[in-house]
């Protein structure tokens, strides 16, 4: 190859070479940012699962304090 012919080359390669990475790079963006939705969501619902768990926790103390009473009232009858 002469002189003339290699620089054409070179920069075909080069400009190759740099599409190669920004379609990576773009790739690799796209599935950081669907993680992070992803991890977005789960966060979400772990908050809304402690709620409703914390809900669930209250009403089974009420119900414990209920029964614990309807059992003294029959101690106290029979």
């Amino acid at each position: 190859m002469s002189g003339s012919t290699v620089i054409p080359i070179a920069i075909l390669l080069i400009a190759f070479a740099s599409v190669v990475a920004i379609v990576t790079s773009y790739f690799k963006l796209q599935r950081h940012r669907a993680d992070a939705a992803a991890l977005a969501e789960y966060r979400e619902l772990a908050a809304q699962v402690t709620a409703g768990q914390q809900a669930i926790d209250t009403r089974l103390t009420e119900l414990g304090d209920r029964v614990a009473a309807v059992e003294k009232l029959l101690r106290s009858v029979g």
